[in-house]
């Protein structure tokens, strides 16, 4: 079983301030509402410790592997439940710069396994809701930082 996840938010702050928010693990404590602990380092093979709050969920703590850290442009990770075919999630983040010197942001996950059936009613409203919980507190993070591009 599979099901995909996705978002999107247009974000006036450049790609790279965009990449520099989301890349402070450690910083998410004071900005994310969904993943409220994450710690590790953005290179590929590395695992990461993110503690995930969904709105109207139980907190987890879970231990994914980077996938691609494409700087200013692509990150990802591959996190799973117990065993490999349980419950797996490639979590991605996708920047794109705007004509407008802004950042499209396409945040999603796909998900796989034989628990993924069980779980897509909670995956459509609460993870769907702690991502956009999580885009719109980025999207106000990296503004403030990086400001009005236009």
């Amino acid at each position: 079983m599979r099901h995909e996840l996705k978002t999107e938010v247009d974000i006036d702050a450049s790609p790279e301030t965009v990449w520099q928010v989301l890349t402070d693990l450690d910083g998410y404590s004071d900005w994310n509402p969904f993943i409220t602990e994450a710690s590790g380092d953005v290179v590929v093979g590395e695992t990461l410790v993110n503690r995930i709050n969904p709105p109207g969920g139980r907190a987890m703590t879970f231990k994914p592997v980077v996938t691609v850290a494409d700087p200013g442009a692509t990150f990802e990770w591959l996190g799973r439940l117990g065993i490999p075919g349980l419950f797996d999630g490639r979590h991605r983040f996708d920047l794109t710069a705007t004509s407008t010197g802004g950042t499209r942001l396409v945040h999603g996950e796909q998900f796989s396994g034989i628990l993924v059936r069980l779980l897509r009613r909670s995956l459509d409203t609460q993870t769907r809701e702690g991502f956009e919980a999580m885009n719109s507190a980025l999207k106000i993070r990296a503004e403030a930082i990086g400001g009005d591009p236009s």
